[in-house]
């Protein structure tokens, strides 16, 4: 698509059609997506939140069971329950109409042509598929990804989705509205409805599906402007809190893999997911004290609680400035799915866009050769912890919380685009894309050497190292400075771009199938 001469929003348009097709276990049309977008001739960074919402008849109560206990998580991920209401058809919409170059039916003819010819099944997609337990449940899927014998596809077996050929191009003829009424909407409510775990979605609440333009939300690290998503996002705040209690640190002189900083960045971590578990939902229905979690004053503050030596434990929840409501802890994770994207264009144009139907698979359900997300389940199964309402409570057309984080990364002082970065991973993505960020920034690494850097930090419960990599070596060294230590898989997806002295230089993550491509 740049070659065409399109946009960096057209380019991510098509790159996303494509995903849906080729890594349908992670984003797609049935799913929702943050997208930041940075405008050279304008000198401006936007933001769209195009997140799923809860249906109209969702329930504080959706996922507790008779009991009034929380439901087992698998029992609400499968089936229409977990499904909100789909944001990424309306958000590609929305951003080509702003900064589309190339016609919005051109940005559909890959996928609709790789659908129709098929593409060959990759390894991590016959590995997902074989792992899952409950996608041939349904029958679309278990005929799309499952052999007679029931058992996953060969890696290399050539799919054909026409279904989804056909479903692109009823949008490409008729825009986003082709996904958000007539035959396809009914589908979706349909499948949502008709299933043993049934949800509530409607017409209505497809038909009325709006993105969100919001204020990317920035702050400054050392010499840099950064900025990424705020709420219904954690993602932005959180990162953005990580870096800030750092930035006393002289994180160069501190060695990558070091026990040191591991220690550094998993305190920090500690710190923003204790106000995050505490302050983040949507802003629209919960106060938000977005400015006060990423104040200077307060994160140095909040630095303070960082020892040189030693763990702190389990942090608890600041009192950030603009603090207006007591609300209890909610440790809900979400599940490690998610694709991201960055670009940059000719004219200097970039796009960071996260974009997930949550869990792998979403809600294994799959309608007109996509899958249905589960995104609901990132809200807290309780509306309430000990007494007090929950920031992420579940209601009617809210946005879960997500920690996906796309960002842009500027020099402070002229303003120039040095940065484009993201990651999927659930809530590990905060700290896959703050170890990027502190890579490239602090320690000078090239983007593709920052982004393959063993994964660590702390979600606020244990210290989390990338399970078979050196980080073992220093195990021993952080448990003896007080931290529990857990080696865990962290399968992050990091996409980054970063200019140099003689241009960009891109780097796509080794533990995924993503690749890095320009000229």
């Amino acid at each position: 698509m740049l070659e065409k001469g399109g946009s960096a929003v057209d380019a991510a348009i098509a790159t996303q059609l494509v995903l849906g097709l080729v890594e349908p276990h992670a984003s797609g049309l049935g799913g929702g997506a943050f997208l930041l977008v940075h405008d050279a001739k304008g000198k401006r960074t936007l933001a769209l939140d195009g997140r799923e919402t809860a249906p109209s008849g969702a329930e504080p109560r959706l996922f507790l069971g008779a009991d009034g206990k929380p439901m087992p998580f698998q029992a609400a991920v499968v089936g229409g329950r977990s499904v909100g209401v789909p944001g990424t058809p309306r958000l590609l919409e929305v951003a080509h109409a702003r900064h589309g170059r190339l016609p919005w039916a051109t940005l559909f003819q890959p996928a609709i042509e790789i659908a129709e010819k098929g593409f060959p099944m990759s390894h991590r997609l016959h590995t997902l598929v074989s792992k899952d337990k409950t996608l041939a449940g349904n029958a679309a899927a278990r005929a799309y990804f499952f052999g007679a014998d029931g058992q996953a596809k060969p890696a290399g077996t050539l799919l054909r989705n026409p279904e989804y050929a056909k479903t692109l191009r009823l949008m490409a003829a008729k825009g986003a509205d082709a996904f958000y009424a007539g035959d396809v909407a009914a589908d979706i409510v349909a499948a949502v409805r008709a299933h043993a775990n049934p949800g509530s979605m409607t017409l209505a609440d497809l038909a009325g599906y709006r993105v969100r333009d919001v204020e990317p939300i920035c702050g400054t690290y050392r010499q840099w402007k950064l900025c990424g998503m705020p709420p219904s996002s954690s993602g932005g705040i959180a990162v953005l809190q990580i870096l800030g209690v750092l930035e006393g640190h002289d994180l160069a002189a501190v060695r990558p893999n070091s026990a040191q900083a591991v220690h550094l960045l998993a305190e920090a971590g500690r710190l923003a997911f204790a106000d995050r578990n505490r302050y983040v939902g949507d802003d629209r229905f919960v106060d938000v004290p977005v400015q006060g979690l990423v104040d200077r004053g307060y994160l140095a503050e909040r630095a303070k609680l960082i020892a040189a030596e030693k763990s702190m434990g389990k942090a608890q929840p600041g009192t950030p400035p603009g603090l207006k409501v007591a609300l209890a802890d909610d440790p809900v994770d979400e599940v490690a799915g998610t694709s991201h994207i960055a670009i940059v264009d000719a004219q200097g144009n970039a796009v960071s866009m996260t974009t997930t139907i949550e869990g792998f698979f979403g809600s294994k359900q799959m309608v007109r050769g996509f899958l249905l997300n589960n995104e609901l389940t990132d809200f807290n199964f309780q509306p309430a912890e000990d007494g007090r309402a929950v920031a992420n409570s579940v209601a009617p057309g809210k946005r879960p919380r997500s920690s996906m984080a796309p960002f842009l990364v500027y020099d402070a002082k002229g303003g120039r685009l040095e940065q484009v970065m993201g990651s999927p991973g659930g809530s590990l993505i905060i700290n896959y894309v703050a170890k990027a960020l502190v890579a490239t920034l602090d320690w000078k690494m090239d983007m593709q050497s920052a982004i393959a850097l063993p994964n660590f930090g702390s979600r606020g419960g244990p210290t989390e190292i990338e399970s078979g990599t050196e980080l073992a070596g220093v195990s021993a060294a952080l448990k003896a400075m007080g931290h529990d230590v857990r080696a865990i898989d962290m399968t992050s997806g990091l996409a980054g771009i970063r200019r140099t002295a003689t241009g960009w230089e891109a780097g796509a993550d080794p533990r995924r199938e993503g690749v890095a491509r320009g000229r």
